[in-house]
């Protein structure tokens, strides 16, 4: 039997790139597609993949959410973090999370085999590139620093990168299906708790923990 890969990234042609240039393996066997970590995370106990690619930033919630979420209820599924960010810190988070490789976009194509091959055993794997800035991850994880992921709950996480990705309360609300005070009681939350007191500021906040995109 096959390698059974799902692939979770939310531009559409990376998808298909990925899908094409794995399928002429053999041994391999894409059995679905994801463009959010939320239907990363439904497809997963829908699907049960031994292998997941997953993009770290996306919309709603990201790959190092969905990451944590799908090795909560399925602690065998491989994850394999898939990024265009050289970046000590979604390096960190994504290995935090639970993925066993790390493979930036720009050489997926050539790398991706490598990694399902090593997480597959249960080994690591960081693309050549990454390889430097796992050094500058050491000696960040040095420093005391609490992440986002030890201050808030998960869905405080969710409602802050909605937060970032402007969506206002009522859309925050529609989305994750809760109601608009609920919404604003998580909001009042993740401020006093981040001791941030603005949108502007919450939004800075969520790109430098890699909850949203960059150019969002």
């Amino acid at each position: 039997m096959g390698i059974r890969v799902l692939i979770v990234d939310d531009h559409a042609m990376m998808r298909e790139g990925l899908v094409v240039i794995l399928s002429r393996d053999r041994d391999i066997e894409i059995v679905g597609q994801a463009d959010s970590g939320l239907e990363a995370v439904r497809l997963c106990l829908e699907l049960e993949p031994d292998v997941v690619i997953m993009d770290v930033v996306m919309g709603e919630i990201n790959g190092i959410e969905a990451t944590r979420r799908i090795l909560a209820r399925q602690p065998d599924v491989r994850i394999v973090g898939l990024s265009s960010h050289k970046d000590s810190r979604y390096l960190a988070e994504m290995l935090r999370a639970g993925a066993l490789a790390y493979v930036l976009k720009e050489e997926a194509y050539g790398e991706l085999r490598k990694a399902i091959d090593h997480v597959c055993k249960g080994e690591t794997y960081l693309c050549p590139a990454v390889v430097p800035i796992a050094g500058d991850m050491i000696r960040e994880a040095a420093v005391p620093r609490s992440s986002v992921y030890e201050l808030l709950g998960s869905r405080e996480r969710e409602v802050l990168q909605l937060v970032a990705e402007g969506l206002s309360g009522p859309q925050i609300a529609e989305r994750l299906n809760i109601s608009p005070s609920t919404v604003e009681t998580h909001r009042r939350n993740i401020m006093r708790k981040l001791d941030i007191h603005n949108v502007v500021e919450l939004t800075r906040y969520a790109i430098r923990e890699g909850l949203t995109r960059v150019d969002t």
